[in-house]
């Protein structure tokens, strides 16, 4: 039984964690625990609470980004009048599809089954040490690519269809508790050539629609299993999670204007190593 405080809490921490490359399931695994609230996490009820909030996530972010999207669906559109594309939009329209495609297909084939072995909190907090080596990493592998980059949906639009299905791969291993979706695939665009700011515009772009059906396709389904629904803590932690995430992207959107992931990596291999700890010495 969630209370009202305990929604407002997981609603923010679903909202900034979900888009802060630290990953929105390891912590929403770990605090729970760590904190010594005795939830059941496996409950329809939870379930219900996690997915809504999902979907305000998703919900803000196709809002926050409602001119581009408009220009995306149209250039889709347009694309599918015309049988080619032409145009920048029409091109990131399709990469962001072919983007999609990985994760989507390796989660309906195997997110349940990876939720259900790995969502525990020791398992997630080692994870989220990985997840920091990452983000390490791909700072590291940065370094090596080119400087000449400008700042927009073109610049995005000129990757390959190749190097979309190596974004889309890397957002796969979100799948497992405790990787950051944010992370991998803002890994993925540095690794591809883009900018920080271009990688994270991204990111921020494909999370959405993998988010948004994720939730509209799970909530039919968990509440067909007629179980008790309490609607009040439901709607608090969207709204808590809406609110948490539309500050939150504005953030990270003049973040990565001059700043990199370095921060969030070392944030992770601490909080990753402590959790470990604390965890090991109950």
């Amino acid at each position: 039984m969630l209370s009202y405080l305990q929604a407002i809490l997981l609603g923010v921490l679903q909202g900034v964690s979900e888009l802060f490359p630290i990953s929105s399931l390891g912590h929403s695994v770990m605090i729970p625990t760590l904190v010594g609230w005795q939830l059941d996490q496996g409950a329809n009820a939870f379930l219900i609470f996690l997915v809504a909030t999902h979907f305000a996530t998703a919900f803000v972010l196709f809002v926050f980004f409602f001119g581009e999207w408009k220009r995306i669906i149209l250039g889709l559109l347009q694309s599918l009048r015309d049988r080619e594309i032409e145009t920048p939009d029409s091109k990131l329209a399709w990469l962001l599809v072919v983007a999609t495609i990985p994760a989507g297909v390796l989660g309906l084939l195997f997110e349940d089954r990876l939720k259900t072995q790995l969502a525990y909190a020791n398992v997630t907090a080692f994870v989220l040490i990985l997840n920091g080596l990452m983000l390490y990493a791909a700072e590291r592998l940065r370094k090596m690519t080119t400087d000449t980059i400008t700042h927009d949906d073109t610049r995005i639009a000129q990757l390959s269809w190749w190097q979309a299905i190596k974004v889309g791969l890397l957002q796969a291993i979100a799948l497992v508790p405790g990787f950051s979706r944010t992370g991998a695939t803002i890994t993925g665009g540095l690794l591809v050539g883009l900018s920080h700011q271009d990688a994270a515009r991204f990111s921020f772009l494909l999370a959405t629609p993998i988010i948004g059906a994720a939730a509209v396709l799970k909530l039919p389904e968990l509440l067909a299993k007629n179980q008790q629904v309490i609607v009040g803590p439901i709607l608090v932690g969207m709204i808590a999670a809406g609110i948490a995430a539309y500050l939150t992207v504005r953030f990270l959107t003049r973040y990565f204007e001059t700043n990199t992931l370095l921060p969030f990596a070392v944030y992770c291999l601490i909080a990753g190593a402590l959790a470990s700890l604390v965890l090991y010495v109950r």
